[in-house]
């Protein structure tokens, strides 16, 4: 019996997560490589709302993956809950976008995609200091907690023999005749039946150094920032969007306060003037929250690209070699389209979705 597994993913956040569920729900074999903790990059370091922010100011390509993955959350967050035993907290509180002055797009968007929306009636605002300009209330919008869905989906993983290998550098690549035939890491040469990258921010290096030559998608680093507070239950009625930053509260009561959009590199560090800015914009917006204490303060990078749009393809120039990368700060929202996308690729079937706009040589 062989031991080489059907599918190696590169990459062990949210994507290669629920790729490797996608893949072994069909059969396969799947392992994954992390080159550090799973899940612990940017799946892990974002705020989990499942929605775009202002997603009619999105390309197309992004809402179709958001409406097909609307779709899924529920009974995926039902399943692993009950599968694992971790209850990922997929809440559908609603999003209230303070001030919209392109409303007009906004409500064609929700129409188009079947998203709920209110105009004239909005939630509670008592405990908010703001300035509506046409504000727009989504009552069935979701956020997730990132830490807790990655750990439902990690044990998902495990209870589906998927083989996780976390601390894992891969160092070479070796390719024959238009074939990934071999990686070597540092617990030694590992077979490659189908090689998947899901490296978010480090796709581009891992082309650089394994693929010179061949065509690579244009992924960056791009930072954000992130407090938490210890604020208590019920103090905000939903998730709340204002201009560039929102707030979103867990259901313990712990609120969300980001985020930033840097260009730093691989430069994970915290800044002082950025804690500043997301602590006064959280405060000025709910003045309760001076009252609350900031429990944690942290930075992670997001998987950006040029045009905006990830990219899900396999490979033109070598045939088993797929790449599904690039979500920005969208991946979570995004992960069940994306992953459903890639697997129906690598298995052959027919795709939920057009996936030209994902190719590697789509016009953008």
């Amino acid at each position: 019996m062989t031991t080489i597994p059907d599918i190696t993913i590169i990459g062990g956040g949210i994507i290669g997560l629920l790729t490797a569920r996608e893949l072994t729900m069909a059969g396969a074999r799947v392992s994954i490589l992390e080159k550090n903790a799973i899940g612990r990059e940017s799946s892990w370091a974002g705020g989990g709302i499942l929605l775009p922010i202002y997603p009619w100011r999105q390309p197309s390509a992004i809402s179709e993956l958001v409406r097909h993955s609307l779709d899924i959350y529920p009974t995926l967050a039902t399943e692993l809950r009950e599968s694992t035993g971790i209850d990922p907290e997929w809440s559908p509180c609603g999003l209230f976008i303070s001030r919209n002055p392109d409303i007009e797009r906004a409500i064609d968007w929700c129409e188009r995609y079947s998203i709920d929306y209110r105009t004239a009636q909005t939630p509670s605002l008592d405990n908010l200091n703001c300035d509506p300009l046409n504000p727009l209330w989504l009552p069935d919008i979701a956020h997730t907690r990132n830490p807790r869905l990655l750990k439902s989906a990690r044990r998902d993983a495990e209870n589906r023999n998927v083989e996780l290998l976390e601390h894992c550098d891969v160092q070479n690549v070796t390719v024959n005749n238009g074939r990934i035939v071999s990686l070597t890491t540092d617990r030694g040469e590992r077979s490659v039946g189908h090689l998947i990258v899901s490296a978010g921010a480090w796709t581009n290096i891992l082309f650089e150094r394994f693929f010179p030559g061949l065509a690579a998608p244009d992924i960056k680093p791009i930072k954000g920032q992130m407090l938490l507070y210890d604020a208590p239950p019920d103090l905000l009625p939903g998730m709340i969007l204002e201009n560039d930053h929102y707030l979103i509260p867990r259901l313990d009561g712990k609120i969300l306060a980001g985020s930033s959009v840097e260009q730093c590199g691989f430069d994970k560090s915290t800044s002082e003037a950025t804690y500043h800015k997301i602590k006064s914009f959280a405060e000025q917006l709910c003045p309760a929250l001076k009252r609350a204490s900031i429990i944690s303060h942290w930075a992670g990078l997001r998987p950006g690209t040029a045009h905006g749009v990830p990219y899900i393809f396999r490979h033109p120039d070598l045939e088993n070699l797929s790449v599904n990368a690039g979500h920005f700060r969208n991946g979570l929202v995004m992960a069940p389209a994306s992953t459903s996308l890639m697997a129906d690729l690598i298995l052959g079937k027919t795709p939920m979705l057009d996936p030209e706009p994902y190719n590697l040589l789509a016009p953008h």
